[in-house]
């Protein structure tokens, strides 16, 4: 392993400092699960690495019905995957950590890690994005909140400034009449990288639908809504027809490349399957 140093960060203050006077090739680490891997392989320079792991509150994770689900910077997929709450309310989301990775990974990668590599086949920002969540983002002066479907700029990039820092997620309560569902497809069922990601929270009201996104990973430059397939389903009762039309929406809207993994005219022909049928999971899960 390529040599670095250690600097224990004891506040958010304390770890933006670091981060700023070590300059380039100062990384967090949280989890690790993907940091120790990349220096191991020579796969990123790293020369300072700061540790958030003792800085309080950053493990914290709250519920309430106004707010929703709160969770820090330091919470790992498999805590929230065995939350009771996560089971009951936010199916996608619990799709979503049980895919990634395998149990030992889980236990240890933090969803914000796995959101902050901004991958666009990242497994949890799909559904997260889907229910509308937002990142809480601190600096030495500011704190600021923003949707994350706004976080992100491209293929490992996001809006981070030196020096910031993400400190948790904030994803809004499940409403009465509102179902959720995450369908992710890969070539193998576990340990395997998202050729294709769907997720669908929607919200109906006697029968028709009041609101809906759909958010589509691993098939553009970033994890994206699909806005003209959502307007389409507004408004409607959700019959095979309207579903079948705006999954046919979805293929056109996103932009997939062809890799190792599929090609992209694979991909585009499985965002019309899978969000057809997301959209039916979602209905089956109405809460």
């Amino acid at each position: 392993m390529r040599r670095f140093e250690y600097h224990r960060a004891e506040t958010l203050e304390h770890a933006s400092c670091l981060l700023t006077e070590l300059g380039d090739d100062s990384f967090l680490f949280a989890g690790g699960t993907d940091l120790l891997v990349e220096i191991r392989e020579r796969l990123r320079r790293v020369r300072n690495v700061v540790d958030i792991k003792y800085i309080p509150g950053l493990a914290d994770i709250t519920y309430d019905e106004t707010r929703g689900l709160c969770f820090g910077a330091l919470v790992t997929v498999g805590r929230l995957e065995r939350l009771p709450l996560v089971r009951a309310l936010y199916p996608n989301l619990l799709a979503a950590f049980a895919s990634l990775g395998s149990i030992q990974v889980r236990n240890r990668a933090t969803v914000v890690g796995n959101i902050c590599r901004a991958s666009p086949s990242a497994d949890t920002i799909p559904p997260l994005i889907a229910d509308g969540a937002f990142v809480h983002i601190y600096s030495r002066t500011d704190m600021r909140v923003i949707p994350l479907a706004e976080f992100f700029t491209g293929p490992g990039r996001s809006v981070l400034a030196k020096g910031e820092i993400v400190t948790g997620i904030t994803v809004p309560p499940a409403r009465e009449n509102s179902g959720r569902a995450y369908i992710k497809h890969g070539r193998r069922k576990a340990m395997e990288l998202s050729t294709v990601g769907v997720a669908v929270s929607l919200s109906m009201d006697d029968g028709i639908c009041s609101d809906i996104r759909i958010a589509l990973g691993a098939v553009g430059a970033t994890v994206f809504r699909a806005p003209q397939a959502e307007a389409m389903l507004r408004g409607s009762a959700l019959d095979a027809v309207a579903i079948k039309k705006a999954a046919n929406r979805a293929m056109e809207e996103c932009t997939p490349i062809s890799n190792v993994r599929a090609s992209a005219d694979y991909r585009r022909d499985m965002v019309g399957v899978l969000t057809g049928r997301a959209i039916k999971q979602a209905l089956e899960s109405l809460a």
